[in-house]
């Protein structure tokens, strides 16, 4: 089966990356990218490619190469669905936060709003692709609603998880390890796995395009987000454990990273992960494990999550004891509010935990971060309703100047380990600021014997 027209429901962090690589990859194919939010396809298709919804290195060469050739970015979406072959569906999957399940399992309800969009719409047979991470059966789910709402069309429903790392997307999808394709055991699967391998086999060896069940395809995605936060987690217990030894958590990670059973990847101690796959495909797993009544798989799998909030929240105290115990009224700034450097995502990143711990002890917070703006600060602070909006703003500021506003600080923060950060001039910074002048580097980004030297009283993680 031959494909010439792809649609993708969802314009977000996956679905844009992604489509943008098929497209480049696959002139011969239309690529869709749709979207509900107008603002977000109206970013997507500005002229100023600085503007894009999604800041990923080389993202933007890439739309720039392909825009209105064969990828197009739309709010029509019955009309995309309607012309294409293949529907990748990449709408977010948040944990609920109602309910049966709250906490803890994924919230469908995009995925069958989608599932029932494509129903109505669809009058030629389509291959359903889900994209977006997903609880274990799933793809049953969705096949169930197709079926017995759709116009007596045929679909197909595969699972291609992604194993995405955002800051490094596009060269994780043009050089991916794996890409993983989970389908029926029948005729009618096999040639809908076999269609979806032949785009990613426009660029990738056969070899690496590996098919599956449908099952074992959308447990392997929540399993592998589980195993490296596992490594992430594990790390950052040793590093509590180095400041109280002397040891030191970077000699650590180097010996038993060169141990070949281990290796070093995902040994890096930091203030904790963040981002939209790891919190979220832990907790579901925990609740696909109750459901079954596996409470000690579930037991096991929550210790990753407990130990990644100890982190978070273990950065903060310290940052309070060691300011004498008071923070209130102190400014502390912090360098970095997105998850990680290279994007500008910031679900679930340790800095709105810290900082909302702080504001909780009424410390003063000016905020710079790169790529993240203003409105995304707020909106993540308000999301956790600690406290009024007002308040919020109040006692935090976002800056576009990261020299100017270490004026009068007490403190700095490094949240986010953006490369930037590295090439200051911390000997201005510190001048600038109040003393005793006071660096806590959640990220271990600076060099320690450096930062004495300048005069700073100087904490990093995971060494004393």
């Amino acid at each position: 089966m031959k494909i010439t027209k792809i649609c993708c429901i969802g314009a977000g962090y996956v679905g844009g990356p992604t489509m943008s690589v098929i497209a480049s990859q696959c002139p011969e194919i239309q690529v869709t990218v749709v979207d509900i939010s107008k603002v977000r396809i109206d970013l997507w298709n500005h002229s100023d490619l600085d503007k894009l919804p999604v800041y990923e290195p080389g993202l933007k060469e890439l739309v720039s190469k392909t825009r209105g050739k064969n990828l197009f970015f739309s709010t029509e979406i019955d009309k995309a669905i309607d012309e294409a072959e293949m529907i990748f569906i990449s709408v977010n999957t948040p944990t609920k936060t109602y309910g049966k399940g709250k906490g803890q399992a994924a919230d469908l309800k995009n995925i069958e709003l989608c599932a029932r969009n494509i129903a109505k719409v669809a009058k030629t047979n389509k291959i359903v692709v889900e994209k977006s991470t997903l609880p274990v059966r799933t793809a049953g789910a969705i096949k169930s609603i197709l079926d017995n709402t759709g116009n007596g069309v045929d679909f197909e429903i595969l699972s291609n998880p992604e194993f995405l790392a955002e800051g490094t997307a596009i060269d994780d999808l043009l050089n991916a390890d794996r890409v993983l394709i989970g389908g029926a055991e029948t005729p009618e699967g096999q040639i809908a796995k076999d269609a979806l391998s032949s785009i990613y086999e426009h660029w990738l060896p056969k070899e690496k395009v590996l098919q599956t069940n449908v099952w074992s395809s959308e447990l392997s995605k929540l399993v592998a987000n589980a195993f490296l936060a596992q490594r992430v987690s594990s790390i950052n217990s040793i590093s509590a454990l180095c400041e109280k030894t002397d040891a030191n958590v970077a000699e650590v990670s180097r010996a038993i990273g060169y141990d070949s059973r281990i290796g070093a990847k995902f040994l890096n101690s930091s203030v904790g992960f963040g981002g939209s796959c790891f919190q979220k495909d832990i907790l579901n797993l925990v609740y696909i494990a109750q459901s079954y009544g596996l409470q000690e798989v579930a037991d096991y799998w929550e210790q990753v999550i407990i130990m990644n909030d100890y982190q978070k929240r273990r950065f903060a105290e310290n940052i309070v004891t060691t300011l004498y115990n008071t923070v209130s009224g102190k400014k502390i700034v912090f360098y970095g509010w997105a998850f990680k450097k290279d994007t500008n995502d910031t679900r679930e990143s340790a800095a709105i935990y810290v900082a909302d711990a702080l504001l909780d002890e009424k410390a003063e917070i000016v905020i710079y971060d790169p790529k993240v703006p203003e409105s995304q600060v707020y909106a993540d602070l308000d999301y956790l309703g600690t406290r009024l909006p007002e308040e919020n703003r109040r006692l935090l500021k976002v800056v576009n100047d990261p020299i100017k506003a270490s004026n009068d600080a007490h403190a700095i923060a490094i949240l986010t380990e953006w490369d930037e950060f590295k090439t200051y001039d911390w000997k201005a910074i510190y001048e600038k600021m109040l003393k005793p002048a006071f660096v806590f580097d959640g990220r271990r980004l600076l060099e320690k014997d450096t930062m004495t030297a300048i005069g700073f009283e100087y904490y990093k993680i995971g060494q004393s």
